[in-house]
């Protein structure tokens, strides 16, 4: 099964109407436990960082995470959820982030227009089971005005919008996204097929 973490910012809708596409089980959960239980997870997420770092102590979804990447469950973050795998977010700047990996966000200062939304290619980095049976240089859909600066150890794929950010990050069993995978058209909905596909400790 897979567990959609609801923690009150996540824009879930989109996300189980994609797995519902595809055929797959998911269940959207407030409770820890059914976290750790689950195949696969995924932290969506729409908002603001502080708010959102909040909302995770306060639900105790950030142990949730913690523990589910220590039992080598695959994890997911979308937009908003790959920025909370991060320490922190020039976004109020106040809250904490999970640190999964280190690193903090920064606010895009070019001259295109801000927020960055609509669709961009991906610069395919390294090999990752997400692009499995995609194009070379798939496109996907953005809508955000915070981004990460390239770390060459845990991205995979970038893409430019007045500079080249990090658009997807990998390490172990940890995935994330900083598009709309579940608007992202066909590309997309691969990848979450991908996702769902991963072996994990507790993977059915």
């Amino acid at each position: 099964m897979i567990a959609i973490i609801d923690y009150g910012v996540g824009n879930l809708f989109n996300v189980i109407k994609a797995f519902e596409y595809l055929g797959m089980k998911t269940v959207i959960t407030k409770d820890p436990l059914e976290v750790v239980k689950a195949s696969h997870v995924i932290l969506p997420g729409v908002g603001a960082f502080d708010d959102a770092a909040s909302c995770l102590r306060k639900t105790g979804m950030d142990q949730a995470v913690y523990d589910s990447v220590a039992a080598g469950i695959p994890l997911l973050g979308i937009c908003l959820g790959m920025q909370l795998f991060f320490e922190s977010s020039c976004e109020g700047g106040k809250e904490q982030g999970l640190s999964l990996f280190p690193g903090r966000l920064e606010h895009f200062e070019i001259e295109l227009k801000v927020p960055h939304m609509g669709w961009n290619r991906l610069n395919l980095t390294k090999n990752c089971a997400l692009f499995n049976n995609l194009p070379e240089n798939p496109y996907a859909y953005f809508v955000h005005s915070y981004y990460l600066p390239v770390d060459k150890e845990i991205t995979v794929a970038t893409t430019d919008y007045g500079l080249p950010f990090t658009a997807v990050v990998q390490k172990g069993n940890i995935y994330g996204t900083q598009f709309h995978p579940e608007k992202s058209s066909i590309a997309g909905l691969k990848m979450l097929e991908n996702f769902a596909s991963l072996g994990g400790i507790y993977a059915n």
